[in-house]
């Protein structure tokens, strides 16, 4: 019971590492404490085992997405759940790889290969609640320039064994080692990649009309078309926000006229986030259009991680009858593209993230490995910015400050009523628009010729994490059996059993 309380309470306590609370260093500490109580389950049944990580999964989660409940309350409690049982799954793996030689190194890896696997599956997957996420500001940001999110994640999760390992064993150079890896995270050096020549890029959020979805239909499009005729200086590049245009800006006269005719009045393209028609009357895209003075192009990009039972409805056939808010609010599915996205506008290439896609490793790699030389980050947080405190676009915000430090390139973030803004390759805050008002951010931005090594090497460090995992997972058991056959050798009870 003991194992079970202390799971619930390190559970709770990781999510405090996260916004809105965002506390430094704290999810290391509930890491290691973590460590420490799996550690105790060596004997313990497999049940026993299996429930200690149901119940830190759903103490961590629960808290870290309540801001889920934006959407639906059954949507929060069906997603606390499926990431509460992989939590179950991972601990159970951990169990073995925490009694290995060096289980450190084991544990880390094993913790990585879970992350992983929760940003993946079910579906497209979940890459939320890592712990390269709590890295910024934290001594930890230096690393993911150099060996991307997951390996920074391995680091930070070796920094907690070994942690565990100087406070039980009261190994002193232990923990020197563990002190040194944040330590020299602060001395790597951060910044731009190879800079180029420098653009003037302007973040349009037009703000919306009142509650979520309770606008009609082209009144979003309305107020980011007002809100980029207020720009009064010039400049290179517009950014409009995920739905920014509720409107066909392809296939609908009046809104292609309407973003053409700005295009042409502000001297520069605009990079229209936009809901498109498609294949079927029951489908559609999640898209970015590039719009000039001759009007949109054919080229789009479109979002490659649409969310399950936001924009689309998985079983649908099936959960309809059930569920009929999914035909009301989702009466069409948002179909996933399959490519990363970079588009040329003025000179600058700018890499293409749609909402989510910003916290998918493939999305913003990809669209770096296209010659993206800043990054754009089209988002409609809308739902959310209106429950509670608007927790999940600080949460993504954060995310996007970590990939602007991990690519070596600018982010701009373009939100409907917020977060908006813009930020360095150093992940420093150049400008923010306030939220739920109407707001332009300008800033000049350089553009990223090069690469860094987590773009360029990062895919690497994760395979080398899976192949430890598993290699962990082995040594593991093999040591629990032995265990198991030293124990039975000093209990006769246990050998004639």
């Amino acid at each position: 019971m003991r194992q079970v309380l202390a799971a619930a309470l390190l559970g709770v306590v990781s999510a405090a590492a996260f916004e809105p609370l965002a506390l430094p260093g704290v999810m290391l500490l509930a890491v290691a404490g973590y460590l420490f109580v799996v550690r105790t389950l060596r004997d313990a049944p497999v049940r026993r085992v299996l429930l200690v990580g149901l119940v830190f999964g759903l103490a961590f989660m629960g808290p870290l997405i309540w801001w889920m409940n934006a959407v639906d309350p059954w949507a929060w409690v069906a997603l606390v759940a499926i990431e509460a049982l992989l939590i179950s799954l991972i601990t159970w793996v951990l169990r073995a790889a925490v009694q290995a030689s060096w289980w450190p190194l084991w544990a880390a890896a094993v913790w990585i290969a879970g992350e992983q696997l929760r940003g993946s599956f079910p579906l497209t997957g979940f890459p939320w609640g890592r712990l390269a996420h709590t890295a910024i500001d934290a001594r930890f940001e230096g690393w993911v320039r150099l060996v991307a999110l997951p390996a920074t994640s391995f680091l930070m999760a070796l920094t907690a064994g070994l942690l565990v390992v100087a406070v039980t064993q009261r190994r002193v150079l232990v923990l020197a080692v563990a002190v040194a890896i944040p330590s020299i995270g602060l001395l790597l050096p951060v910044g731009i990649a190879d800079g180029g020549a420098t653009r003037t890029v302007a973040v349009v959020q037009g703000n919306t009309p009142g509650p979520f979805l309770q606008w009609p239909r082209a009144e979003i499009f309305r107020l980011h078309v007002a809100e980029t005729e207020r720009i009064d200086r010039p400049v290179d590049a517009v950014i409009w926000p995920e739905n920014g245009s509720d409107l066909d800006v392809l296939n609908n006269a009046y809104a292609r006229d309407e973003v053409t005719r700005l295009s042409r009045e502000v001297g520069a393209p605009i990079l229209v986030g936009a809901i498109l028609d498609g294949p079927s009357p029951d489908t559609a895209y999640n898209a970015s259009v590039l719009v000039d003075e001759n009007g949109p192009k054919q080229d789009v990009y479109l979002k490659q991680y649409p969310v399950p039972y936001g924009e689309y409805v998985p079983f649908r056939e099936q959960l309809g009858s059930l569920v009929p808010r999914f035909d009301r609010d989702i009466p069409r599915d948002i179909l996933a593209g399959d490519e990363p996205g970079a588009m040329t506008l003025d000179g600058l290439t700018i890499g293409l993230t749609i909402c989510w896609d910003i916290a998918y490793d493939g999305a913003v790699h990809g669209a770096v490995d296209l010659g993206a030389e800043m990054l754009a980050v089209q988002t409609s947080n809308a739902s959310f910015m209106d429950f509670g405190q608007g927790v999940q676009p600080q949460q993504q915000w954060a995310i996007s400050r970590l990939r602007a430090i991990e690519t070596g390139r600018w982010v701009a973030v373009a939100s409907t009523n917020g977060i908006s803004g813009i930020v360095d390759p150093e992940g420093h805050v150049v400008g923010r628009a306030p939220e739920k008002e109407p707001a332009t951010v300008i800033a000049d931005v350089q553009a990223a010729e090069g690469t860094t090594p987590a773009t360029r090497y990062g895919s690497w460090w994760t395979m080398v994490i899976y192949v430890m995992s598993v290699a962990g997972w082995v040594l593991g058991k093999r040591q629990l059996r032995r265990s198991g056959r030293e124990d039975a050798g000093h209990h006769p009870d246990l050998q004639r059993g």
